[in-house]
């Protein structure tokens, strides 16, 4: 099982490594700066959402004790993120995929990105997170995270006059249709939530 571990947690920074160069490269061609491509490519809930998802893997295969692998491999933790990449998966599939066709390196970091981390985690979640902890408490703190995002989309699409998704652009569909998109996703994210925490229940391993 830990090779299996091992290949996904590759897989995921391999995917965030090819679409960092591919911001970077466009930056560059363009003469834009690099510093603001590493700025817009941690603005992505895609990619800040797979980061985490790599780094709960990675520490997986850390034999080294630390307050940090702790944090991250605890199940409350981990069932949260395992939340969130699902909901990246989903709302890219719904929302976005019939925007554009990637292609190339593009196409793979996508891929990598929106269909194969959310599947490699949610299994990672299904056969290694310990099971029985979790309960509706830890929804409403794990919706603090999309919460937070959103208020900072909004901020940094005031300021800059960039938004990360066509879905949360302001300039384009005003803010009462954002809201409502927002509160759709909030909707499905606290769905898959409600899912998550009843898998936990019914996976608990019984006592003996």
């Amino acid at each position: 099982m830990k090779r299996c571990v091992a290949a996904a947690a590759l897989a995921g920074w391999v995917g965030l490594a090819i679409q960092q160069y591919l911001i970077f490269y466009s930056r560059w061609e363009s003469g834009a700066s690099l510093l603001g491509g590493l700025i817009s490519f941690f603005s992505f809930f895609t990619v800040l959402t797979n980061t985490l998802v790599a780094v709960v893997l990675s520490y997986a295969l850390v034999n080294k004790d630390s307050a940090a692998k702790r944090f991250f491999l605890a199940p409350s933790t981990s069932s949260g993120i395992a939340v969130s990449i699902v909901v990246v998966s989903l709302a890219y599939n719904l929302l976005l995929r019939h925007l554009w066709q990637p292609e190339g390196f593009q196409f793979i970091a996508d891929e990598l990105l929106h269909d194969v981390m959310p599947v490699l985690f949610f299994i990672y979640w299904w056969r290694c997170v310990p099971k029985g902890s979790l309960g509706l408490k830890h929804i409403g703190a794990w919706a603090i995270y999309p919460l937070v995002y959103f208020a900072y989309v909004l901020l940094r699409g005031h300021l800059l006059g960039q938004y990360q998704y066509p879905f949360m652009d302001v300039d384009t569909l005003g803010y009462p249709h954002v809201f409502v998109n927002a509160g759709g996703i909030l909707v499905g994210f606290l769905l898959v939530a409600l899912v998550v925490v009843g898998l936990d229940k019914t996976l608990k391993s019984p006592r003996t």
